[in-house]
């Protein structure tokens, strides 16, 4: 990962003339090749294949504007992101801001009355950023505990329960949680991305297979589940930790931001992808469509129940990275600091226990709410409209107040307008997931 240089705070050169991107320590730059991989590995997950579920809720022509829609905001935000965050490390001269330091520097050079709250925003960013990263290891659990019992319920006389399915795979999603060195998972995340490859490709194959009427799609949905079809393809494009991260580390990062740099570039294909699986997936199955596709394939046929384990062992591994995340972040940020005079026997103890803990809390999430869909809803709408559509708004905002933003420019309420479709989008997504969850769980339709 990027570091900040320590020396990028000495007072080398006049502001205007002060470069962050000369003063980042990358232990290893990628190349705009590399990103722009690096970009489609991390915005093309499991969100990609609960797309079609989406268009169910929002109706075919309007999930496809929509998509291209969000697609645009999402690509946006991240530029406004990238460029607020290069001019609040011009300021305080520094090489590198993480997400929730940018906060912090937002609320002091801002407005007046947000500096009351620089203290508190660290703390709020890295609550978004856990609960996401948390809720999205949520949502590999139920999708793996799923797909085993899809393909188990085949070679059992009486279905067991999703509940018997997710005890079996505690220990080891356990396991590789419990690994601390990041390079060990390396290969198998090359054969997971392998796999992903192979299963989009199978999908494809089972979609164009008897296509229906076209028109048999409605072209709009119910308002009401609009905010379900937000929440979804909000989780699925907005990988905002992934996009920070990959720019953080680019040799070049000045070709981030460009018109046709890796960002657009690579958010342009991605959203084409998901636009493509979205609406072939619900061409093809309607109201039929299962919250992940891969549960609509005709279990009996032994491809299909290949491809299906297969994506569970991807996901798996997936689990790995993406609950790093929130470890190193409680870690790094709370823990250590309390633990300075501990001896390294003691830490690492500690150490283990945060990861178990981690892992507990996703599995009992999980169990508790064990709705995929839903809860890659309510994932997205709560966390991702904070911090990938609001956050980088006022980040805008405060990094160039009050020169060129203020109640008299057009930049100012621009950016007042991306915060409030954030907020809309938080409160209603979240409030229509939850409410949709309640209805489920009273129902008992698991």
């Amino acid at each position: 990962m990027a570091q900040r240089n320590p020396k990028a705070e000495m007072p080398v050169a006049p502001e205007d003339d002060y470069d962050p991107h000369l003063y980042r320590v990358v232990e290893a730059p990628t190349t705009n090749m590399e990103t722009f991989v690096h970009l489609l590995k991390g915005c093309i997950g499991t969100g990609i294949l609960a797309m079609p579920e989406a268009f169910m809720f929002s109706g075919m022509l309007n999930g496809i504007i929509s998509t291209f829609l969000i697609g645009i905001l999402c690509t946006y935000c991240f530029q406004i992101l990238a460029k607020s965050q290069y001019i609040e490390c011009k300021k305080v001269r520094v090489g590198l801001l993480t997400y929730p330091e940018s906060m912090k520097v937002a609320c002091e050079i801002g407005p007046e009355c947000l500096r009351c709250f620089a203290p508190y925003a660290p703390a709020l960013t890295n609550f978004f950023l856990i609960f996401y990263q948390v809720g999205t290891c949520c949502v590999y659990v139920v999708f793996v505990g799923k797909n085993l019992k899809y393909v188990g319920d085949v070679y059992t006389s009486s279905p067991w329960s999703l509940y018997l399915y997710m005890t079996m795979i505690f220990v080891p999603f356990l396991l590789i949680l419990c690994v601390k060195n990041l390079k060990l998972l390396a290969p198998f995340s090359v054969v997971a991305n392998i796999i992903t490859l192979i299963t989009f490709g199978v999908v494809c194959w089972y979609i164009f297979q008897g296509l229906p009427k076209f028109s048999d799609r409605p072209a709009m949905g119910s308002i009401m589940n609009y905010p379900l079809y937000f929440g979804t393809s909000l989780f699925s494009l907005q990988s905002v930790g992934v996009v920070i991260t990959i720019e953080n580390n680019m040799a070049t990062p000045k070709n981030w931001t460009q018109p046709f740099g890796v960002l657009n570039i690579g958010m342009c294909v991605v959203t084409i992808i998901y636009v493509g699986v979205g609406m072939m997936g619900y061409w093809k199955y309607g109201e039929l469509i299962e919250s992940t596709i891969t549960m609509n394939f005709p279990i009996k046929e032994l491809l299909a129940q290949i491809i299906i384990l297969s994506y569970a062992v991807a996901i798996f591994i997936s689990y790995g990275l993406q609950g790093y995340v929130p470890v190193h972040i409680i870690w790094h940020d709370y823990m250590v600091k309390r633990l300075e005079d501990a001896s390294e026997k003691k830490k690492t103890f500690y150490e283990y226990v945060l990861r178990i803990s981690c892992v507990l809390t996703t599995f009992i999430l999980a169990m508790t709410v064990p709705l995929l869909g839903l809860f890659i809803s309510l994932v997205g709408s709560f966390c991702l409209s904070a911090l990938g559509i609001a956050f980088p708004a006022i980040l805008e905002l405060c990094a160039n107040w009050p020169e060129k933003s203020n109640p008299k420019t057009f930049l100012f309420w621009k950016d007042m307008v991306i915060i409030v479709i954030g907020v809309v989008g938080l409160l209603s997504g979240s409030y229509s997931s939850i409410y949709a969850i309640a209805q489920k769980l009273a129902s008992g339709e698991y």
